[in-house]
């Protein structure tokens, strides 16, 4: 089965500048002895394993404003989160970050010996992240950091059909162009719909997700956000089917976060949700990030599916 892959221009370690890798060395105490690069995952910069000569290992992630000058702000805003989490946590450890004068940013965290689920995703796997993700949600509620709301973080980015109607782009979906206005009233009402206390991750993939030998574990957090438990849940589902998984309605419905959350606060997050990949998929690829748009639109149609049929009442 064929599905976008999650993947940036990665580079590597030797690519990173020297004042960057000196001064990580320095913090760690220890010289690297070897770096090896992990490949999937929406960054246009460094990610790899750190093997150092003391016979430890940590994983480093590094941006700098070339390609693209968004990463380092998603950087800077996940070590905020990170340093701030629990340690109960299914997330990795943060150590520390470091910062050169010419942009570049690196962050440093506990190696997690774990893989990313096997795709097309296995029952069996998937069913372990399910039972994860409603732990973490009751981890993390009430939110133990200070965050700002899902409303105030995706403010700019959930208002796909409004845009794509006021700017007349052509859909290639013929219901959704018929149902256009109905859209874009049920996408108006998401802020409030998502409104809750559970600090959620706002960004679970296959790629953001490692399965260690105990435990399931959530990477890469700079959109956290707080929220209603179950918007994790949703916005995960898509990816899910988009990557040879069960329905998302299936998932969502037989899942006691999905099974309680009240229908009229769903269906406008999942409208905002729809609508931003329907959105974003006609836009030019960021720079460093040539996949992104077509996993978007993967998304798109599977969010669309799940709104379709949840607005007929089947």
């Amino acid at each position: 089965m064929a599905f976008p892959p999650a993947a940036g221009a990665r580079l590597h370690w030797e690519d990173v500048p020297d004042t960057i890798r000196a001064t990580i060395e320095q913090r760690l105490e220890a010289p690297v002895a070897r770096a090896v690069t992990r490949p999937g995952g929406f960054s246009p910069g460094l990610a790899a394993r750190l093997e150092l000569e003391d016979g430890r290992s940590v994983f480093a992630k590094a941006v700098g404003p070339e390609p693209n000058p968004d990463s380092p702000q998603f950087h800077r805003r996940e070590a905020e989160i990170a340093a701030t989490l629990p340690p109960e946590t299914p997330a990795p450890r943060f150590l520390f970050s470091v910062e050169d004068v010419s942009g570049w940013i690196a962050l440093v965290f506990e190696y997690v010996d774990g893989r990313e689920p096997e795709l097309p995703w296995r029952r069996d796997e998937l069913e372990r992240v399910l039972s994860a993700l409603a732990e973490l949600s009751g981890a993390l509620t009430p939110s133990p950091v200070d965050a700002p709301s899902v409303a105030e973080h995706f403010d700019e980015l959930f208002h796909g059909w409004r845009t794509i109607a006021a700017e007349q782009r052509p859909l290639s979906d013929a219901w959704a162009g018929e149902h256009l206005e109905e859209l874009c009233e049920l996408e108006a009402a998401w802020a409030p719909a998502a409104a809750g206390e559970t600090l959620i991750h706002c960004d679970v993939r296959a790629d953001n997700i490692l399965l260690a030998s105990d435990r399931v574990v959530f990477v890469d957090w700079p959109h956290a956000s707080i929220g209603a438990a179950w918007v994790d849940l949703l916005a995960f589902l898509p990816s899910v089917a988009m990557q040879g998984g069960p329905h998302p309605w299936e998932l969502f419905d037989a899942d006691p976060l999905g099974r309680n959350a009240p229908r009229e606060r769903v269906l406008p997050v999942l409208a905002a949700l729809a609508g931003f990949f329907a959105e974003r998929s006609t836009l030019p690829a960021p720079p460093g990030l040539p996949t992104l748009r077509e996993f978007q639109r993967a998304q798109s149609v599977e969010a669309l599916a799940w709104l379709k049929r949840s607005l007929s009442g089947s």
